[in-house]
């Protein structure tokens, strides 16, 4: 079964490429089965290859020579696909979560002009992550990692003509690249260091110490080396500095969010640390980095969460906050909490974006308050929303507690003490805001304009099926479970075993309902006035509403200066350069223009032209040359 992996990608590629050849005039309901039941097909095999490595353990990976060069012994790079522990979770993860929103958009984007070109985009997205997860070296895993920045422009900016829509996309596109910059200067690095791209042989002279390049040191090589591979990951997982494109990305279809956020192009950059972890275990610093990045990234998201008003860029700025939480796991070498995390995230992010985009299908707004009394009008996706606060506040039994707490608790076992205090504050910002959500949206009174009503089975069927998933996803790796994903993913060099003690859970937890009843208290009840509070807290509320002032920073730094400098270019460019031209132009036109008056047609003219011309060799000769010799 395994052998048969190559598969995986290849269903939703047909369905794509079957789509693009039908174009627009496809039908709605044609265009939605083929890309369902396709990526369907995909989480099926993806299933049983898992069970298949269960069964079986690892396999080697398979391989073709894609390009021989160079003198003798000459140099081969190949292509393939390989399956391990961790990309088998991902196939699954990819290929489920794909399923469901690609159901759940046949309702959300039903009657759009573009309908079969929204799921021609899709399908491309799910090719190019499942193409991405199963690439056997870092060279093909760059090539379908650029296809995953492509549709994820195309996805972000599919209502292109709104403004602020291609403004989005143009910003994740031009933010992201910066990462892969980094991502490219360390692969170059890593194969001129190394001699090749492959994951295996890249471990083995890193560990070893046998690397091509004797300066700079070997230990400052694999460090520089793994923080180039991290920026490319900074880039796609949106940790800070570089997680300002995520929140503008909301401005494309909400599946697509749910997309992006739960299985895709965020999941790439956690996914990419975690499959080169033995090269960051190699450097210790490289590791401290990580760490720090991750729990920076994982309280700023949490901040900043606490007054949006918009629903969808509420969600944004959780999953950049768990995306911290990920990056701080593997930081600090728990390895298998951060995939578990990145496995139960997948769940609830999904499910809180598509209920978040099935009340905005039925509101016809993303404001917050604007809402609100929709827990009778819309049952199923104000309990399936529930779920998924209470699996990403951590309140147990759901899928959040048991991940978040296994990042808590390695956290504080590595001594990372700053850290662990930074994920318990993130973790109450987290239960608050996620709270202070589902109470403006379904508690109180209706404040919006249109009637809105419960959505049909293809948009609650997701809901369902994600909520259940929300509940029990968690108990994979858990003491009920018998920490079944821990020992699935296999020893990790440099890892170090992530349990849950009873002291971190039980704190976790506090913390967690401690945020959740403050929202209560807020928004539910009404007992403590919001306004009152964000007038007392009046710094802190601006600072984190207009998102810690990051974007006007980047702005006043980066883009004024360096649209500044691009304005002087253009100027020398339109002005001088093209001036010269211009100017030899006109100069060629008009010494021609001269020499055309001289051709009259008259042989007398010439001929006195002729004369002129002699004497003046004469005189030349006579007077400057000193006369000429025979």
């Amino acid at each position: 079964m395994i052998g048969y992996a190559w598969l995986v990608p290849v269903f939703p590629l047909v369905a794509y490429v079957v789509l693009l050849a039908a174009g627009r005039k496809v039908q709605e309901g044609f265009a939605a089965a083929l890309g369902t039941l396709a990526a369907a097909a995909s989480f099926i095999l993806s299933l049983s290859i898992w069970i298949a490595l269960l069964q079986g353990g690892p396999q080697p990976p398979y391989l073709w020579p894609w390009l021989t060069f160079g003198p003798e012994p000459s140099q081969t790079w190949y292509v393939g696909f390989e399956v391990n522990a961790l990309n088998a979770v991902m196939l699954v993860v990819v290929s489920f979560i794909s399923t469901l929103v690609l159901l759940f958009s046949r309702g959300y984007m039903r009657g759009d002009p573009r309908f079969g070109v929204f799921y021609q985009y899709l399908l491309l997205f799910v090719f190019s992550m499942l193409g991405l997860v199963l690439s056997p070296n870092l060279l093909q895993l760059y090539i379908f990692w650029e296809l995953v920045g492509l549709c994820s422009y195309l996805l972000v900016g599919f209502w292109y003509f709104k403004p602020e829509a291609a403004a989005a996309a143009k910003k994740a596109f031009v933010v992201t690249r910066l990462g892969d910059l980094g991502l490219l200067a360390g692969m170059i690095l890593l194969y001129l260091a190394t001699g090749t791209f492959d994951y295996e042989g890249i471990f083995q002279a890193v560990q070893t110490g046998a690397l091509r390049i004797e300066r700079p040191d070997p230990a400052v090589l694999t460090t520089v080396a793994a923080l180039l591979i991290f920026l490319g990951a900074v880039g796609k997982s949106a940790q800070f500095p570089l997680h300002v494109w995520l929140p503008d990305a909301m401005e494309g279809p909400t599946p697509v969010s749910a997309l992006i956020h739960a299985a895709t192009m965020v999941a790439a950059g956690v996914y990419l640390v975690a499959r080169t972890f033995p090269l960051f275990a190699a450097s210790p610093a490289a590791l401290e980095v990580v760490a720090y990045i991750g729990g920076t990234t994982a309280i700023l998201g949490a901040a900043i969460g606490l007054t949006q008003r918009d629903i969808k860029r509420v969600i944004a700025y959780s999953t950049i906050s768990q995306l911290g939480y990920m990056m701080m796991a593997l930081g600090v070498a728990a390895y298998s909490a951060a995939v578990f995390h990145l496995f139960t995230h997948a769940f609830f992010k999904a499910l809180l974006f598509l209920a978040a985009g099935s009340v905005i299908h039925a509101v016809e707004t993303q404001d917050l308050f604007r809402m609100g009394g929709l827990w009778k009008r819309m049952p199923i996706t104000a309990w399936t929303f529930l779920f998924g606060a209470l699996a990403l506040s951590g309140i147990p039994p759901f899928a959040g507690f048991w991940s978040k707490d296994e990042i808590l608790a390695a956290t504080l076992e590595s001594g990372h003490g700053f850290l662990f205090f930074l994920g318990m504050a993130a973790a109450f910002f987290t239960a608050f805001y996620i709270f202070r959500v589902f109470f403006l949206v379904f508690a109180g009174r209706y404040r919006g304009e249109r009637v809105p009503r419960e959505n049909g089975w293809v948009m609650t069927l997701p809901l369902a099926i994600l909520a259940i998933m929300a509940l029990v996803a968690g108990f994979f790796n858990s003491p009920v479970g018998d920490y079944a994903m821990a020992r699935f993913l296999g020893e990790v060099p440099g890892t170090r075993e992530a349990g849950t003690g009873a002291g971190t859970m039980v704190l976790s937890t506090l913390v967690g309902l401690a945020g959740a009843g403050l929202a209560w208290l807020m928004y539910g009840k009404g007992t403590l006035s919001p306004e009152r509070w964000s007038l007392a807290l009046s710094p802190l509320y601006r600072l984190s509403y207009h998102k810690f002032y990051l974007d006007e920073l980047y702005r006043a730094v980066i883009v004024r200066p360096f649209a500044a400098l691009a304005r002087g270019f253009d100027w020398a460019d339109r002005v001088i350069v093209d001036g010269l031209v211009d100017l030899a132009g006109e100069g060629t036109r008009a010494v021609a223009s001269g020499l055309r008056r001289l051709q009259t047609g008259q042989v007398q003219t010439y001929g006195l032209i002729a004369l002129l011309g002699l004497a003046a060799l004469i005189f030349v000769s006579l007077s400057l040359l000193g006369g000429v010799r025979l």
